[in-house]
């Protein structure tokens, strides 16, 4: 479930009566996403959904969120549109919480991840990264390499030792070896399944833009490799990897220096991925809303791509 905060009747009324989209017909809370509150409201004039920004999402950010998904859709990205009221902002405030209407997005995320899907994610992966090539704003990535060590010491007296030590160990690297001069700019940063929307077998859109910054492009295609390309087992699958990469490629194409550091940035976002899990399962309450979600997947791709020995184990 994610509605963490309830909205009266008279409440929506005053909101919407800043906006010039029509009077509401219903207004229904939904469970997709966990890290704000999302209702689909439905006017007179059409669908469009409203979100509700909760304490996870730093209300200092949200001109950067909101200001993508303008620039994205001004470039023929399909993803949610930011509705502006009549004074122009599209940022406002609803039940005492930041909040925001956008287009409605159509279509259903994947549940079974399937080799269709890969090549359509890494094309669209790569026109996004093209698209936000001239957006003015900036934010950095507070879960990269530099922000690890923080949220391990947050969890690590929740693991056993010798999943201690090799944790301890895998910062070590990444703080010693982690790339420095890749090309870099807008990334999603978390475009994992439930982010991405297929409309008959055709992806439709991308959603969910509230951990977008500025790091190494490639990360973001390490992300992917992680997200899209192993089996429920948590073996990797190559075939899968090559439609994702070689969709990529032909869009925007990965420089060498790109591809050789795939193997050490898939590592890194397998890491960053499983000690944000594992801080949620140590922080999160058994009886919250927010279903907390196993760390020991990511730990089983973490150590696939600490044996890669080629770029041929990628599919490249």
């Amino acid at each position: 479930m994610a509605v963490y905060t309830e909205v009266s009747d008279q409440e929506l009324e005053a909101f919407l009566a800043d906006y010039d989209i029509g009077s509401p017909v219903s207004f229904k809370g939904i469970a997709e996403g966990v890290e704000n509150t999302n209702y689909v409201l439905t006017t007179e004039r059409g669908q469009y959904m409203v979100t509700l920004y909760e304490k996870r999402v730093d209300p200092r950010d949200l001109p950067f969120f909101l200001g993508l998904m303008d620039h994205l859709t001004e470039r023929g990205i399909s993803c949610p549109r930011p509705i502006h009221g009549r004074d122009g902002n599209a940022l406002r405030t609803l039940a005492g919480k930041p909040a925001a209407v956008t287009s409605f997005l159509q279509g259903m995320w994947p549940r079974r991840m399937t080799g269709k899907h890969c090549g359509p994610v890494g094309e669209a992966l790569a026109g996004f990264h093209l698209a936000g090539r001239d957006f003015p704003l900036k934010r950095p990535n507070a879960l990269s390499v530099a922000g690890w060590r923080r949220v391990f010491e947050g969890s690590r007296r929740h693991i056993d030792p010798a999943l201690d030590r090799e944790l301890a160990a895998e910062l070590d690297f990444f703080e010693a070896g982690w790339p420095k001069a890749l090309p870099a700019g807008v990334i999603h940063a978390d475009m994992f399944n439930d982010n991405v929307f297929f409309l008959h077998d055709r992806l439709s859109g991308i959603i969910d833009f509230y951990f977008a910054c500025n790091d190494f492009l490639a990360y973001d295609v390490a992300i992917c490799l992680n997200a899209w390309c192993f089996e429920p087992d948590n073996a990797f699958n190559a075939t899968k990897a090559r439609a994702l990469l070689q969709a990529y490629d032909r869009v925007r194409a990965l420089g060498r220096d790109e591809r050789q550091a795939l193997p050490i940035l898939a590592r890194g976002a397998a890491l960053r991925f499983m000690l944000t899990r594992l801080y949620d399962w140590a922080h999160t309450p058994p009886d919250a809303l927010v279903k907390r979600k196993d760390p020991n997947e990511y730990l089983a791709k973490l150590r696939f791509h600490r044996g890669v020995e080629s770029l041929a184990d990628y599919g490249l």
